[in-house]
């Protein structure tokens, strides 16, 4: 494979996780494939996987989340600082992992690939020349 294939693939694998995992929590799939399923189930789930946190803080926290895997995801379909997102997207996974580890033990860290899914991020994030990005759109017409 080819080393901008190999980047369309990671943008593309890890955007696409994110807003699936969006998509699920807000009830867009079915209940046959759902995980949460619903709002309600992933605040459940949210405090499961970070106990330290005060029950009042856990909306805040899944908000927080689900926006950041909204506009991470996007900009990573769309190569927008794909870079920086990328950077983002892997510490974004690496503390989904850490928590999952700290609050149930490493087997749901490893079952969802989450480790995986944080290194693929940073190996993107290393990743310099410019395919099938917006950013090519936008610096080109900056020079």
């Amino acid at each position: 494979m080819y080393p901008r294939t190999i980047k369309l693939f990671l943008r593309l694998a890890i955007s696409t996780a994110f807003l699936s995992a969006v998509a699920d929590r807000l009830g867009m799939w079915g209940k046959d494939v759902s995980f949460w399923g619903n709002w309600g189930s992933f605040l459940q789930h949210t405090q499961l996987i970070n106990p330290w946190f005060p029950n009042a803080m856990i909306p805040a926290i899944a908000n927080l989340v689900t926006v950041a895997e909204v506009i991470f995801g996007i900009c990573l379909i769309i190569g927008l600082k794909t870079e920086l997102f990328a950077k983002l997207s892997g510490l974004l996974l690496l503390l989904f992992a850490l928590s999952m580890t700290f609050s149930t033990g490493i087997k749901g860290a490893l079952d969802f690939s989450v480790f995986t899914a944080s290194a693929g991020a940073f190996a993107l994030s290393l990743m310099k020349e410019k395919y099938c990005e917006l950013d090519l759109l936008i610096f080109k017409s900056q020079d």
